[in-house]
């Protein structure tokens, strides 16, 4: 459940009188997430999604995400519009929270998606991409290589009370990346973590991209390589939905095409890609925090695409 802040209706009330919202009809926490409180607002003329900011987002860096949505959605792409109030602020506080209500978009995340599903999410990464050309402003990617070498590091041996031998493998992947990590494709803003359950869909269409709080500058390729980690294997991270995988890429290029150079090197983006959210998880595994403000999740699935991706890179 990712509701870790109750909200009181009287306080509620008294937040949402700041806004041209109208007056509060029902209010229900959201499941899905787990880093943040996200309650989904019904009011006398609209819905909203009311989140509350947990100890996993840096506040600090609330204002890059915020104006990055409002300018993604004012380009046209389907990302939820942050609402400003009266006085045009859309960063509040409410019981003790810094909180932000945002646009409700319709549609459902799907658990399982078709090879069209991930079609649609392959051109919708492209058409991200391009709108986020025009956000100049820059944000560094905290969760690139320096911090895969970190995390690498930290965890050490620990990696093989997951599976033996996965710490070798790490490294031997690690070293790899260092050495040949590209540095001159093109860049720009990328979301960074577009799983299927940041994509909301109704049927093959795609009606919201959300969740941006790791978006930053980086290798569009990388991005997709995120994506094609993300939907095209089965859960268990085993051998790849061909289909799905070659969808991801027909959608993307039928927006932006890509570079041989960023084809070239897709293989070991794939390994980066896999090896950011294997240790990510790892770390949640091993040592999960002690607010259980996130849910642990296996990291052997992505080991699976790691090796997956590095035998493509031969």
């Amino acid at each position: 459940m990712a509701v870790y802040t109750e909200v009181p209706a009287e306080a509620l009330e008294q937040f949402l009188a700041r806004y041209e919202s109208g007056a509060l009809l029902s209010a229900k926490g959201i499941a899905e997430g787990v880093s943040n409180s996200n309650f989904l607002i019904e009011t006398e003329t609209a819905r909203y999604i009311l989140t509350l900011y947990e100890k996993r987002i840096d506040l600090g860096e609330l204002p890059w995400f915020i104006a990055l949505m409002e300018h993604l959605a004012d380009a046209g792409l389907p990302v939820p519009h942050p609402i400003r109030d009266r006085e045009g602020a859309a960063i509040q506080q409410l019981v003790g929270k810094t909180a932000c209500l945002i646009q409700y978009l319709p549609g459902v995340s799907v658990s399982v998606p078709t090879a069209a599903q991930a079609r649609a999410a392959g051109a919708a990464l492209a058409r991200l991409h391009l709108a986020g050309a025009s956000y100049t402003a820059e944000r560094p990617n905290a969760l690139g290589l320096s911090h895969w070498q970190a995390s690498a590091a930290e965890l050490g041996a620990g990696l093989d009370s997951i599976e033996p031998g996965l710490a070798a493998f790490v490294a031997e992947r690690l070293e790899t990346l260092a050495a040949h990590w590209p540095r001159n494709l093109p860049r720009g803003t990328v979301h960074a973590d577009l799983f299927p359950d940041n994509v909301l869909m109704l049927g093959e269409t795609v009606t919201g991209l959300i969740d941006f709080y790791f978006a930053c500058t980086d290798l569009y390729a990388y991005d997709l390589a995120v994506l094609h980690a993300a939907w095209a294997f089965p859960k268990d991270g085993c051998a790849p939905l061909m289909d799905h995988a070659r969808a991801i890429f027909e959608g993307y290029e039928s927006v932006r095409p890509l570079s041989a150079a960023e084809r070239a090197a897709f293989p070991l983006l794939g390994q980066g890609a896999s090896l950011r959210f294997l240790l990510t998880r790892a770390q949640d595994w091993l040592a999960p925090p002690s607010d259980a403000l996130v849910q642990r999740k296996d990291p052997l699935p992505f080991a699976r695409r790691l090796a997956h991706y590095a035998r493509l890179d031969g």
